[in-house]
């Protein structure tokens, strides 16, 4: 009779009992609170209050500021998540351990900082705001503060593929007499492709529920820079738990339906790979 392989780890049944648990105690059952108070509240008056012209407003520059600046980063992350990798300058280990500054950060103090710089009398500010350019109590001070705080998503999601590309590949490919432009479109980027696609989803899902970083460079005023968080938030304050987990849920719902089509954006770009 064969030996069983030793296993380091407890057997299957504890570990997943385990993690059942912890998923229990810090997911499921938060997120079961909340579908069962909603579903306390009448359809017609879910309806009324999801979809009020404040809300609408909000849900606007919620998602359209959390689309730019997860764009933004899947474009500048990826940029700098390949000079970091591929090049040796000085400086880049403090650079490289910058990009982990906003986890570290707490992202009130980011929101503070960010509208010192961009306000009309801050370092960057008096240099933007006469050219027109104004960065702080206004949606684009938003769009800043969440492509502060999604950056390190997309640079660390993608500096493993990138270290492990194998350059042999490149290096046959310029031997066939690609260029560096075919080279990059051909093999590089359909390598990256699926990696970026996954910073990219995970830095929108993260702007989407940012508030911290908001607070200090957002005017909040009505129909111009209030994001959803806030307009919770705010509800909260004034005892309308029903405008609260109305907002709540429709920003899980979203969150849900993102999360499957982050699922099926990464089985086609692998599929596009392969």
């Amino acid at each position: 009779m064969a030996n069983k392989k030793f296993n380091v780890m407890p057997g299957f049944g504890l570990t997943m009992g385990f993690t059942l648990f912890y998923l229990s105690a810090i997911v499921l059952i938060p997120i079961g609170g909340i579908i069962l108070k909603t579903l306390g509240i009448p359809w017609s008056e879910f309806w009324r209050l999801a979809t009020t012209e404040r809300a609408l407003a909000a849900y606007k520059i919620t998602f359209g500021a959390a689309l730019i600046a997860a764009l933004a980063n899947a474009v500048f992350g990826t940029l700098l998540a390949w000079v970091l990798t591929r090049y040796e300058f000085p400086g880049r280990r403090f650079l490289d351990a910058m990009v982990d500054f906003p986890f570290a950060l707490p992202t009130a103090v980011a929101g503070l900082t960010l509208a010192n710089l961009f306000a009309a009398n801050g370092w960057l500010g008096k240099f933007l705001v006469p050219i027109g350019i104004k960065g702080a109590f206004t949606p684009l001070g938003i769009i800043i503060a969440l492509t502060f705080v999604g950056m390190p998503f997309v640079v660390r999601t993608l500096q493993p593929v990138i270290e492990n590309f194998e350059r042999e590949v490149e290096e046959s490919a310029a031997t066939l007499g690609a260029g560096r432009l075919r080279t990059f479109l051909s093999v590089i980027a359909p390598s990256l492709l699926p990696s970026i696609i996954t910073g990219f989803a995970l830095a929108f899902a993260r702007a989407i529920g940012e508030y911290g970083s908001i607070v200090f460079i957002s005017s909040h005023h009505r129909f111009v820079d209030e994001i959803v968080p806030f307009l919770i938030v705010e509800q909260l304050e004034q005892f309308n738990q029903a405008g609260a987990l109305t907002l709540a849920m429709v920003l899980l719902v979203f969150s849900f339906a993102l999360l499957g089509v982050i699922n099926l954006l990464e089985q086609w770009a692998n599929k596009f790979v392969n």
